[in-house]
């Protein structure tokens, strides 16, 4: 059993027991909380697609961890101006375990 939920403006296929990097939501570590915007549900050879979102279906999730990904390097410049800049960035994500499919 799987299925396709949309969050942080990107799609996942996701199981009972997944680990996923999402984009960062505002929950603390331990929380329990649901996607709601499900895509697709598949049970048991059976699919079932929404338009565009499958209605009663959602998936339970648990946060596991917030934090930031890795830092890199964003530099830019001009050539023959003698203009450059160089930033860092960190995305800041949110690690969470899926623990059920409601269909």
């Amino acid at each position: 059993m799987y299925a396709i939920i949309e969050t942080g403006g990107k799609q996942y296929q996701v199981q009972a027991g997944d680990f996923l990097y999402i984009e960062k939501l505002d929950n603390e570590e331990g929380a329990e909380f649901t996607f709601e915007n499900v895509l697709a549900v598949s049970n048991n050879g059976a699919f079932t697609a929404g338009t565009p979102y499958v209605e009663g279906a959602s998936v339970s999730a648990k946060v596991l961890k917030q934090g930031k990904a890795k830092k890199i390097t964003v530099f830019t410049y001009k050539a023959k101006k003698n203009e450059k800049r160089k930033l860092g960035h960190r995305q800041p994500y949110t690690k969470v375990e899926i623990t059920a499919i409601n269909v």
